[in-house]
């Protein structure tokens, strides 16, 4: 029996517009790609605005200890990729932990 996500963290960040795209490869490289071996599922987002873009990932997990593991540490606190500061406009002092409810449709 596969394992069902009850768990979503949700990380958002914002970079200038100018360096949205090498951002966007960095943080798949560097975050993102190890995030989905370990992640019951993984969802990047990208919203470009005038001079900013706003990036934001949900990763799903069977519960907080599975969380843990991954980080090591607790998975309420946020984890910088090395080259963060650089990119980001501002360095997010939070992650959101919310439950998954119910799940309708394919997102596939």
């Amino acid at each position: 029996m596969s394992k069902q996500p009850t768990i979503a963290r949700i990380w958002r960040g914002r970079v200038r517009r100018e360096r949205a795209d090498e951002y966007e490869k960095y943080n798949y490289d560097v975050g993102i790609a190890p995030l989905i071996e370990k992640a019951l599922g993984v969802q990047t987002f990208r919203e470009d605005r005038e001079h900013e873009s706003e990036f934001m990932t949900i990763s799903y997990w069977e519960d907080i200890p599975a969380m843990a593991r991954f980080t090591g540490r607790d998975p309420t606190d946020i984890h910088h990729l090395d080259r963060d500061p650089e990119f980001l406009i501002e360095l997010p002092k939070s992650v959101q932990i919310i439950r998954l409810l119910t799940s309708h449709g394919k997102t596939g």
